[in-house]
């Protein structure tokens, strides 16, 4: 077997872990960049126990999620930003064929989600997408030579006390294709530590039992006051 049969072999395998709708269904939720128990995928996927642990142990062995153990509970979540990476892109392609909600809960969280969520360790969504228009409109932002920290911008993070480690093996700044704007959204070094900060700050929280976030009254007072974010956007 030649290296190229190689890598089809290893990516016909992957794609076989996405290709299960539950399998896929636990990777989505995961994209919230938190670790989730085999009790709560199994309350999102709606399978029993045993199941969710067979699927759960195909995803780590093939190296998608990344597992640990406290007491009794198994914790997962998604392996590292590069296996964040595939799902979002993923989703992003297939995104646009989603069926419309049949209730009215269902309304609620679709446009929750697409107002603001977390995308793995990033912000995503109409909030997510304001936000990197707000940084390339300051000048923080270069969209055009490679989606990439201006000198103003590595500044600016460090001056608002979100020093960006450039030790750090991922890239600073990438786009990421948001599935419910078609825009890119700021992922990547900088994009993590902005969402940590919104987050540790509770500049936004979270709702319901996904990845939707809602901008709290300091959080639109702040936000607005770093970014100049028009105040709709968190309507």
């Amino acid at each position: 077997m030649g290296e190229s049969d190689g890598v089809s072999a290893r990516l016909a395998a992957l794609a076989g872990l996405l290709a299960d709708e539950t399998r896929a269904r636990i990777c989505v939720a995961l994209l919230d960049g938190r670790a989730w128990t085999m009790t709560e995928l199994g309350r999102i996927t709606g399978v029993g126990a045993s199941t969710v642990s067979e699927h759960l142990t195909k995803l780590v062995e093939g190296g998608l999620l990344a597992q640990e153990r406290q007491g009794r509970h198994r914790y997962v979540r998604l392996a590292d930003a590069r296996a964040a990476r595939i799902v979002e892109e993923l989703a992003a392609h297939v995104a646009p064929g989603a069926p419309a909600p049949r209730t009215l809960r269902a309304a609620s969280a679709r446009d929750a989600m697409a107002r603001a969520r977390t995308c793995y360790d990033h912000l995503a969504g109409r909030l997510g997408v304001a936000v990197t228009d707000a940084l390339a409109g300051h000048g923080l932002l270069d969209r055009e030579g490679g989606f990439a920290l201006t000198e103003a911008g590595t500044a600016w993070f460090a001056a608002h006390g979100m020093p960006l480690d450039r030790g750090s093996r991922r890239p600073v700044a990438r786009g990421c294709v948001d599935w419910t704007e078609r825009r890119l959204h700021l992922a990547g070094l900088a994009g993590a530590v902005l969402c940590r900060r919104a987050l540790d700050e509770r500049w936004l929280v979270r709702i319901g039992g996904e990845r939707a976030l809602k901008a709290t009254p300091e959080g639109e007072d702040a936000l607005a006051g770093l970014l100049g974010l028009d105040r709709e956007i968190f309507r």
